[in-house]
């Protein structure tokens, strides 16, 4: 049965660091839309948790990889092993990275700055390139079509103190995707970036630290809160969906309007 507009059923979805938080969100919101998908975690329990829920919303298959996208060689197995049992991936989500902020720039160890980059911009570079082989290798052999979708940050758009390694390695996914929407076009592969705001998790932790969070962007946010999990779900579905079969080389902002605004 269709599911209208954003029907994914047939699909093979693939996401990085998508046991929890936003990389499992945008898996959740393709896994309603009939999905079929590929949970990539470092965790193996993390992953058995992850498959159950997304199986629990509907996804017909559901198949995980433990994998570490900073390790070059693990990158690669991890898609040759989601290959041999899905049999190809029609949407790639590059999502895995941290944040890991210093008291200030001059503060930042080179540790700190090269232990981020690795997973954030060096472990997309490896998890890209293997997204991009696959596809390519397809279209050559008359089956043209996918999409990539990369996890930004508004921090790509404001000085944050502590997180300028953070901010560079966004910055740095922005432009790449602007690369791989010129070079993928010709394969009918469309290539962009969802820039989420302040999105609650599991991470942001509870009692009154959760609620001083939730009260602080609330008051710098046009629409007075800031947002959930279930907020990446539809743009998610979107953008793997033939719906944006002609939209590429963009950055998707999900922030509830933060970034516009000027108080």
């Amino acid at each position: 049965m269709s599911k209208g507009l954003f029907d994914l059923s047939g699909k093979v979805v693939v996401a990085t660091g998508a046991n929890s938080g936003i990389g499992l969100a945008f898996l959740q919101g393709c896994a309603i839309q009939g999905a079929d998908v590929v949970v990539w975690g470092r965790r193996k329990t993390k992953n058995d948790e992850a498959i159950a829920k997304l199986k629990q919303l509907g996804a017909p298959r559901v198949h995980a990889e433990v994998v570490d996208v900073s390790d070059e060689a693990a990158v690669d197995a991890a898609f040759a092993s989601t290959l041999d049992v899905m049999g190809r991936a029609d949407c790639f989500f590059a999502n895995a990275g941290y944040q890991d902020r210093a008291t200030s720039f001059p503060d930042m160890t080179s540790e700190m700055y090269h232990n981020l980059l690795d997973v954030n911009l060096h472990g997309a570079f490896y998890s890209l390139r293997a997204a991009t082989r696959h596809m390519r290798d397809r279209a050559q052999c008359g089956d043209a079509g996918g999409s990539i979708v990369v996890c930004g940050s508004l921090s790509m758009f404001q000085g944050r103190q502590g997180l300028e390694h953070y901010a560079a390695a966004k910055g740095a996914l922005s432009a790449m995707v602007k690369g791989l929407a010129v070079e993928m076009g010709q394969y009918g592969v469309r290539v962009n970036m969802i820039a989420p705001g302040m999105i609650l998790t599991e991470m942001t932790g509870e009692g009154p630290q959760r609620d001083g969070i939730i009260n602080h962007f609330s008051s710098i946010t046009p629409m007075g809160r800031p947002g959930y999990l279930s907020d990446i779900e539809g743009p998610a579905a979107y953008l793997a969906s033939d719906a944006s079969i002609f939209q590429t080389g963009d950055v998707l902002i999900v922030d509830g309007g933060r970034h516009v605004n000027s108080q």
